[in-house]
């Protein structure tokens, strides 16, 4: 139809590109033979936008808004093109007086909006009746005197024509009369003829309008028979909503609550991605920077070694300077004192001469005979005195030189000692300069690694609160290695502290130290939270409040870590003892799987691997004898269903025996190529987990066998459902599939019984889909299903069943959504007694051998491991499957 539609649309844009739009136009035969076309076009395109809004509404009452986005859009494209070629084409004169035009509405019609179908109206086309051909016109002025006098004016003119007028005279006034007359008929008939033509106009026009009033009442009776409709089920929707009102005003203020969270939370996510990204940019850099701070390290201890040596030789050189000026000094002075020793000797010399003098003066004249030879050998020792005083000045003169140069070697000594003490102080103060920026650097880079460890505490704690952190969960045995490793990194954070504060120049322990404790104690807050959303409340809550206190002080701590004041104060060990917490909550809460001793795993897998062979013999001998009770009970359509489905479960079953024979097999190929020289228990009780995992799997398969035989019993006997068959051929292949796993965990990949086994899986998820098949199909061939007939439903039963019947899909999706909800928080709960216990509750190692009509018989517990819970979504999607998870040790 909107092809159709597109078409005729397309006839009237090129025939209007054709013409002139000038009103001229439409009045010249060219351009009516133009026109003339889009009478019929004009017909259609009303009929067709009537029934395609009609067809519409009925698309959007039953299907989807979305689906039909592509329809409204090409339909609100049509309708705005009709809507200017009507406006259009009505304001042409050769259209006004062939053709009514309908006006369509300013907007197109809402779909969205079921109602808004009784606002629309149908446009309705109308063309005038046109007049017959041989009706005459009423005469409206009568002339009584016209026909008698008509004839004699024409005998009197044709015998005034032939013979004159009598005696020459001109026509009398009569004649002059009846040719006034006779002016004025012509003109009263023109006047009449246009009188007529208004009069069919206006009667054509009021036809036009009787009709559109007959549509417009047409319609009105039907909205009238939409409305009592609309009605019933307004009345009945008010019911309904004054129910669902009390309803939808409680859960308002959650819903607002909860978008609210929900917008919280999306912003806080997005925040936390931001913050990630620039903490791995901050990461990256402080790398690159601690990078080049270790360089320019190495550089500045290789030039203060180069200044170190500088500095040593310059002062063994001024050692060497001081020791020559001082043994040069010490040469003079031992010279000017041997001057002075000879000067003193000659003093004395001449003070013993003066003191014989007198003595020889006091002789008197006893010895003046002898005075003129003391005279002369006065002179002559008077000349070598003053020989020696000249000797002595000469010598004095040579001190004072010496002395001179002594005080100028002296003061070139002092100047380089000065020079040298000056290039040692700015040696030094560079040396001092590099050694504080050497020491506010590693201070630098420990801020930023504590800031950064501080962040990524934060984000840790944060987690304890996050609402999109509560499906997130992990096992006690992880945690117990994260809150160890983060124990270790304590000791190496200590010592780290204590040689930064030996020597502030070298912080790189304590970085290295402390990147690792960060990245570690947030490991186990996170872990510390997700082990606890499984655990019981009481010890949850402890684990929690541990989480927290280890994060309140490790924040401490990095808090005190980028403050240079309080780093002296800080306390690393401080944080030792939640941790330990931590780790003691954690092997409390460890499975208490191991409460058989270890010697006993190899007798206990032995005993449950036969313990599930018996199992699978016992099914399959029950099966037969059910089968063989069949058929002696039923007959026809239900003993070939019977027999479809119990031979099905037959080949399962035959297909688990030998799976459990070849994975024995393996497991004996296993112990035999791993244990060595130890003996088979000590195997075992090497690797307990992986036995235990073998043990659950094994316990597993055994009790979906004598559940499926179960469930076949009570559907050959009429008191079971088809679908338990059905859950139980998935829970056998998940079981097989978890001891498959179990198996394939420490066998080699070349082992000739691990292919054997792989292809005995393959097998047996075929046998339980044959089940599942069978099953389906045997259930459709018996159940009846009834012809759905409606033609004999009046249109107020037909609404009232549609009503009806959306009210039974809603009870019944909402009864879907409860039992999903259901399944979900049964899964949540095994999970966590299988965490908390490890055993099944109620079946020792034999239990999948036990009595076949047990009716409470438990799925054991399978082994854990660290993991997410599964989303609803991910659990609606599955049949009642619960998927089976191993721990390889």
């Amino acid at each position: 139809m909107f092809d159709y539609m597109d078409c005729e649309l397309k006839l009237s844009e090129s025939v209007f590109r054709q013409l002139n739009t000038a009103i001229a136009v439409s009045q010249m035969s060219s351009g009516q033979c133009r026109l003339a076309p889009l009478i019929q076009v004009i017909q259609d395109c009303s009929h067709l936008y009537h029934y395609t809004v009609k067809l519409m509404f009925k698309l959007h009452s039953c299907l989807p808004a979305d689906t039909l986005q592509g329809h409204r859009d090409r339909f609100h494209e049509q309708f705005h093109s009709l809507r200017n070629f009507f406006r259009r084409a009505s304001d042409m004169l050769y259209f006004k007086r062939l053709i009514q035009i309908p006006r369509l509405p300013e907007g197109p019609p809402n779909f969205l909006r079921a109602s808004a179908l009784a606002e629309h109206i149908k446009p309705v086309v109308v063309i005038p009746e046109e007049a017959p051909e041989d009706e005459e016109p009423e005469n409206l002025i009568e002339i009584s005197t016209g026909p008698p006098a008509a004839e004699p004016a024409v005998v009197a003119d044709l015998f005034d024509q032939t013979f004159g007028p009598p005696n020459g005279s001109l026509k009398d006034d009569r004649d002059l009369q009846i040719a006034a007359l006779k002016r004025e008929v012509e003109m009263l008939r023109a006047e009449l003829e246009k009188i007529r033509t208004e009069a069919q106009r206006y009667i054509t026009q009021l036809k036009g309008q009787v009709n559109t009033l007959e549509a417009e009442l047409e319609e009105q009776r039907k909205q009238k028979q939409k409305a009592l409709v609309d009605n019933e089920q307004l009345r009945h929707e008010l019911a309904q909503l004054r129910a669902a009102q009390l309803e939808g005003e409680r859960n308002q203020g959650l819903r607002e609550e909860a978008e609210k969270k929900a917008s919280a939370t999306e912003t806080r996510y997005t925040k936390l991605k931001e913050q990630h990204s620039r903490l791995i940019a901050t990461h990256a850099e402080l790398l690159r920077k601690n990078a080049d701070t270790a360089k320019q390290l190495t550089e500045k201890q290789q030039h203060q070694e180069e200044v170190a040596r500088v500095k040593e030789q310059l002062a063994f050189q001024m050692q060497q300077a001081k020791r020559e000026s001082e043994v040069k000094l010490e040469e003079q002075s031992d010279q000017l004192e041997k001057l002075r020793r000879e000067l003193e000797a000659k003093a004395g010399e001449l003070a013993c001469v003066r003191e014989e003098l007198s003595r020889t003066e006091q002789s008197g004249s006893a010895l003046s005979s002898r005075l003129d030879a003391l005279s002369a050998e006065k002179e002559a020792l008077r000349s070598t005195v003053q020989q020696r005083e000249a000797e002595l000045q000469a010598a004095q003169g040579r001190v004072q030189e010496k002395e001179a140069a002594l005080s100028q070697e002296q003061q070139r000594h002092a100047q380089e000692r000065d020079e040298l003490q000056g290039r040692l102080a700015h040696k030094e103060s560079q040396e001092q300069g590099l050694q504080q920026r050497l020491l506010d650097e590693q201070f630098a880079v420990l801020r930023r690694t504590a800031a950064e460890a501080e962040r990524i505490l934060q984000d840790a704690v944060g987690k304890l609160d996050d609402p999109l952190h509560l499906r997130c969960t992990s096992s006690p045995d992880y945690l117990v290695s994260r809150a160890q490793a983060a124990l270790d990194t304590v000791g190496a954070l200590e010592t780290g502290h204590a040689q930064y504060l030996t020597s502030r120049s070298d912080a790189s322990a304590l970085v290295a130290a402390l990147t690792q404790f960060s990245h570690l104690v947030a490991d186990t807050i996170i872990n510390g939270s997700a082990t606890a959303h499984l655990a019981p409340t009481d010890p949850a809550d402890r684990l929690m409040d541990a989480c927290r206190e280890c994060g309140a002080r490790a924040l401490a701590l990095m808090g005190q870590l980028q403050e240079q004041q309080a780093v002296q104060q800080a306390q690393p060990g401080l944080v030792r003892s939640p941790l330990q917490g931590i780790l003691q909550l954690a092997q409390e809460l460890k499975p208490k799987s191991l409460d058989v001793r270890q010697e006993e795993l190899g007798a206990m897998v032995d005993k449950e691997m036969a313990a599930t062979s018996s199992a699978i013999e016992e099914a399959v001998r029950r099966i037969e004898d059910m089968m063989n009770q069949a058929r002696h009970a039923s007959s026809g359509v239900k003993l070939e269903v019977n027999e479809r489905i119990l031979n099905s479960c037959t080949d399962l079953m035959k297909a688990i025996r030998l799976l459990v024979t070849t994975s024995t097999s393996l497991q004996k190929e296993i112990v035999e190529s791993g244990r060595g020289a130890a003996t088979q228990q000590e195997f075992y009780a090497k690797n307990s987990r992986w036995t235990e995992g073998l043990i659950s799997a094994s316990k597993a398969v055994g009790w979906g066998a004598t559940q499926l035989v179960e469930s076949a019993d009570r559907v050959v006997l009429h008191t079971g459902k088809y679908e338990e068959l059905i859950v139980c051929s998935h829970e056998i292949a998940a079981s097989t599939a978890q001891l498959v796993a179990a198996s394939k965990v420490k066998a080699n990949k070349d082992s000739r019984h691990l292919s054997r086994l792989q292809e005995c899986s393959r097998t047996v998820n075929a046998m339980a889909a044959s089940v599942v098949a069978s099953t389906k199909s045997g259930q459709e061939q018996i159940e009846d299903r009834d012809t759905m007939d409606f033609s004999g439903m009046s249109l107020i039963k037909l609404k009232k069943q549609e009503m009806e019947t959306q009210v039974r899909v809603l009870e019944l999706e909402k009864t879907l959504e409860e039992e999903r909800v259901r399944l979900g928080e049964l899964r949540k709960q095994h999970y966590e007694l299988a965490v908390a216990v490890g055993t099944p509750g109620e079946g020792g190692p034999g239990q999948p051998g036990a009595a076949p009509h047990s009716g409470a018989s438990r799925k054991p517990p399978l082994a854990q491991k660290p993991s997410v819970v599964p989303r609803q979504d991910q659990l609606d999607k599955k049949d009642g499957v619960c998927p089976a998870q191993l721990v390889n040790s």
